[in-house]
């Protein structure tokens, strides 16, 4: 009977072996969307017009800049997670150099937004919401600086979409209708931004409807004035730079910067025309790593992309490809490596234009990721995983080291159980959006940005049209919460956006970037490898499922954790979700696990340029 029976035994081993693998080649289906194939152009962001803004640039003989700086204006116009007093970033390769850059926009907290006012207003941080959320607004002068350093075209031709959205209207998607009329208690608190976002006061449906054309006068006015400036510098002998920065000076020390501290200022903010005219774009020198030989960068600790880097270079050593995508043993990988970078995101990551100056070097250090590595428990999630100390890796003495030693004394805090509101909000918080603005050429110029700040609902500075940041919400107030981060007048907060370029012998190999907030660096490493591990194309990887760690603390809202909390797809098989729970996991399920990532590959056998965007919202690209 057993001879009987063993040719039946050998059939189940065979499909058993089968659903083993079968996580490995999930990759290989066909995607939602295709791969963008180009040969002289790609621009992909989050909205389709958006899209097609940097393909009118391109087409009027634009660069990768010019393209990325249409399509960051006509996001904003179209408030996709951002308006147009947000902050913005982003990396440029430049094929004349050779070399990456980095540009950093973020605005900074105004005169009188300290310590003591927000505690004063019984805050435990800055609001989520409202004018006493907003930094100084940086995405016009970002926009503005990466023109005149790197683009090829006027301001007019750049801003010419945007200008035309904004001044004629355009026909609004039912992504943002929802998402306004969701919000309109909270907007009707602000007279502008009532104003402009809610036509049809007194309606059942105050916001303005899909497919309803959306103008926004005030904002088209703004826009206007800043192309005035350019033609009249130019009027009187300047160079194309210079008339830019002619646009620039109007918009943070003219009559708009008026408008924006006045307006600001009636809605109860603390912006002053100082605050406006001493603050400037830094263009910078990114940090990177080598992950088997292929340079990754990222801007630095001011915002969260080194953790991404560090998590690298702990994952380095391990055979990924071995533990097989997405298993159980991939999984805590890939957690408990996030968690060990992430803890140290929270304790050390900060402005590093106010001193001390961030560790960068010892966060950086393969041999500090070794060190770190001898803290995963490869049996069972470690809830207690907190910052560690990379001043030895760079020949230096702590400066908080007693606030380290508390942050690591401290136990995980046990909390009951919370209702699903709870756990909505907290969520909506941790995912807070941002977009992404993807552009390459011929040329060879590659640009990677993740504009943010100033999304719905936002506070309308004035006659203006400009929509405020939300990001002061990004700092603590209590050293012990992080030391580096703490709020201070002019300064940056701890930022979650985070632009990837990478390069493999020097040439461009991937730029990458999606949105979510906190898990936008774990979405981003966890695409990296998807491509360079296990061989996924670049739309495969964008659409690929991933996990989100939830044991890193929120830069948002009141700032929680949730130790041994992940996402994961709903793709996962049964015999990993039971092996998580073992290891004491506390996993929840969804379709899709990651924001909209897009990227750009460099195919260098062939010359030409491929695209993904992936399936997961209105993020589009174009190619050519």
């Amino acid at each position: 009977m057993s001879a009987a029976r063993s040719p039946g035994r050998a059939v189940l081993c065979l499909l058993f072996a089968l659903v083993l693998v079968l996580p490995l080649t999930l990759h290989a289906q066909q995607t939602a969307k295709p791969v963008l194939h180009g040969k002289h152009w790609v621009a992909i962001t989050g909205k389709p017009l958006a899209a097609t803004a940097g393909a009118m640039v391109f087409q009027k003989g634009g660069n990768a800049v010019d393209a990325a700086c249409a399509m960051i204006a006509a996001t904003s116009t179209m408030w996709d997670t951002l308006g147009w007093g947000g902050e913005t970033q982003a990396l440029i390769y430049n094929p004349r150099t050779g070399k990456v850059v980095g540009i950093n926009a973020l605005g900074v907290a105004p005169t009188g937004a300290t310590v003591e006012f927000y505690k004063s207003h019984g805050m435990q941080y800055p609001p989520e919401f409202g004018p006493l959320a907003a930094v100084t607004p940086g995405t016009p002068g970002g926009l503005l600086v990466m023109l005149a350093e790197y683009g090829k075209l006027s301001l007019a031709d750049v801003l010419a979409p945007a200008i035309q959205m904004a001044d004629e209207g355009y026909a609004l998607e039912a992504q943002s209708s929802r998402t306004i009329e969701k919000n309109k208690k909270k907007l009707k608190e602000w007279r502008y931004s009532r104003e402009v976002l809610l036509p049809h006061l007194g309606q059942e449906y105050e916001a303005p409807k899909a497919g309803e054309v959306f103008r926004q006068p005030d904002l088209a006015a703004t826009l206007k004035k800043l192309v005035e400036a350019e033609k009249a510098a130019l009027k009187k002998g300047k160079s194309r730079k210079d008339a830019i920065y002619a646009a620039y000076d109007r918009f943070y020390k003219g009559d708009i910067a008026q408008e924006l501290v006045r307006g600001t200022r009636e809605e109860g903010g603390l912006f002053t025309m100082e605050d406006l005219a001493n603050w400037k774009v830094r263009i910078e020198e990114p940090v990177k790593t080598n992950y088997k030989g292929i340079d990754v960068y990222k801007l630095t600790t001011w915002v969260q992309g080194p953790a991404m880097l560090q998590a690298l270079n702990i994952l380095e050593p391990m055979d990924l490809k071995g533990m097989g995508y997405n298993s159980a043993r991939y999984i805590h990988a890939l957690y408990q490596s996030m968690n060990l970078a992430f803890a140290d995101r929270d304790f050390y990551y900060g402005d590093p234009y106010f001193p001390p100056a961030e560790p960068i070097q010892g966060l950086l250090s393969k041999d500090y990721a070794k060190e770190r590595a001898k803290r995963i428990n490869w049996e069972k999630n470690d809830p207690s995983i907190g910052p560690g100390d990379p001043y030895p890796f760079q020949g230096g003495t702590n400066p908080y080291q007693p606030l380290l030693e508390q942050w690591n004394r401290q136990a995980p805090e046990k909390k009951p159980a919370e209702t699903a509101q709870a756990q909505l909000d907290f969520e909506r918080t941790f995912y807070a959006g941002t977009t992404s603005v993807q552009a390459a050429d011929a040329e060879g110029w590659v640009v990677s940005v993740t504009p943010s700040g100033g999304w719905l609902p936002a506070v309308i500075a004035g006659r203006t049209g400009v929509g405020l940041s939300q990001r002061m919400q990004s700092f603590v107030l209590d050293p012990a919460e992080g030391p580096f981060n703490v709020l201070e007048p002019g300064k940056r907060p701890r930022a979650t956006l985070t632009p990837s370029l990478a390069l493999k012998d020097g040439k461009p190999y991937l730029s990458f970037a999606v949105q979510g907030g906190d898990s936008q660096d774990q979405n981003l490493l966890q695409f990296f490898l998807n491509v360079v591990e296990f061989g996924m194309n670049v739309q495969e990887a964008t659409e690929a499922a991933n996990i989100n760690s939830f044991q890193m603390r929120a830069s948002f809202g009141k700032h929680e954790t949730k130790p041994g909390k992940v996402l994961l797809s709903e793709q996962v098989p049964p015999w990993v979700r039971t092996e998580l729970k073992r290891m004491g996991y506390e996993p929840t399920y969804e379709e899709r696990t990651s924001g909209p990532i897009n990227a750009i590959y460099f195919d260098r056998e062939h010359g030409t340029l491929w695209g993904g965007s992936s399936h997961h919202g209105e993020d589009y690209g174009i190619a050519w």
